[in-house]
């Protein structure tokens, strides 16, 4: 199997695990008792363990290669998805999370710096390709979730079962990866600096859409649920059509950018994820909901990977300092959402939560001419 071919499996099979927790956060809100401000700051556990790791994840994985990262990232992440769904207090909810962060950041950088090293060394452009692979194992883990919700498996043995099943799999993808070759090399000693003026443009245009994506898999579940009623398979259904739209906008998403250029095509995609999220916000029923969120889907499905390629193109510093820097600012917006929407729809409802995500959405589409650096 080729060097991209491998990547790309790779990113398939990395977040299925993690897809079939998302429809449990209704069912684990149930059992604790936890109303939407109290379910909102357990969430925050997650990018709490993100934002803590990012700062030193890039020296890391400079210093031990993505390889290694990658094998090492996916035993560790294994064994932490399973913990969330064993969590029997609020505060045991918040410290599984963090440590998902910790292990899926960290495992997700590697992924990333692979996935830039496989189009410098081959040539080919397939960065929006393996993050469509993302959300097409995203999608199949929400899927199965659901399908183990309707059919009552409780959700720790059914979330242990997905990502010991995939970990064998994904050992031997990993093995298979071309070995590094600046492997275990200390990276220049490099003083802090603030980032480039061109990189925190890169930033500002992904943070809405970042925040899209983290309050979607955070909340559309719960959204259908409250508002609409829904239960068993057709609550988690929401995110499974938004990570499949995500999914078809990535795999076009390369095609796309050489026909259209980089900033054309964000700005198409911006306007098309601001529409979706007032169909959501306004929707007065779920299947008017179901098409916003599959709008919402197509309208950030490239946003991550261009600006990936942006960053990783920049001269400054190491590729994957600067992803790193990326994802440290980008992913600031899962640690200000969640518990924003979860504060508002406290007092407000979750309608209201939810319509905060059009103003970040808006500063994303402002900010799309930056993407020049991914020429």
């Amino acid at each position: 199997m080729s060097f991209q071919k491998l990547v790309m499996a790779i990113f398939f099979l990395q977040p299925i695990a993690f897809g079939s927790w998302l429809p449990r956060i209704p069912e684990i809100q149930a059992r604790l008792g936890l109303g939407p401000a109290d379910l909102a700051l357990a969430l925050l556990g997650m990018p709490v363990g993100i934002l803590t790791t990012l700062p030193v994840a890039g020296r890391v994985v400079s210093r031990i290669g993505g390889k290694t990262t990658v094998i090492a990232g996916f035993v560790v992440f294994s064994v932490i998805v399973c913990l969330p769904a064993f969590s029997r207090t609020p505060v045991e909810l918040f410290i599984a999370l963090a440590l998902l962060g910790v292990a899926m950041s960290t495992l997700e950088l590697g992924l990333n710096v692979e996935a830039d090293r496989a189009e410098k060394d081959t040539g080919s452009v397939i960065m929006n390709r393996c993050h469509g692979f993302w959300s097409l194992g995203i999608m199949a883990g929400s899927l199965l979730g659901s399908g183990m919700v309707a059919i009552a498996v409780p959700a720790e043995w059914a979330i242990m079962a997905a990502a010991f099943v995939v970990l064998p799999f994904a050992i031997v993808a990993s093995l298979r990866l071309p070995p590094d070759r600046e492997a275990g090399a200390a990276p220049p000693h490099m003083p802090f600096k603030l980032p480039s003026s061109a990189l925190l443009g890169i930033c500002a245009f992904v943070f809405g859409i970042t925040m899209t994506e983290g309050a979607i898999a955070d909340w559309s579940a719960v959204y259908l649920k409250d508002v609409f009623q829904t239960d068993g398979m057709m609550t988690g259904i929401g995110y499974t059509i938004f990570a499949m739209m995500v999914a078809a906008g990535r795999f076009s998403g390369d095609r796309l950018k050489q026909r259209l250029g980089a900033i054309s095509l964000a700005r198409g995609c911006g306007a098309a994820s601001l529409v979706g999220m007032l169909m959501v916000v306004f929707a007065w029923h779920s299947l008017v909901t179901l098409a916003g969120f599959a709008l919402v889907g197509i309208g950030v499905s490239v946003g991550f990977p261009l600006a990936v390629t942006a960053a990783a193109s920049l001269r400054d510093r190491p590729a994957a300092a600067n992803v790193a820097m990326l994802s440290f600012m980008a992913l600031t917006g899962f640690l200000i959402g969640p518990p924003l929407i979860g504060f508002i729809a406290e007092v407000s409802g979750l309608r209201v939560g939810l319509a905060v995500l059009l103003a970040p959405l808006a500063v994303s589409l402002a900010f799309t001419r930056m993407l020049k650096a991914s020429f």
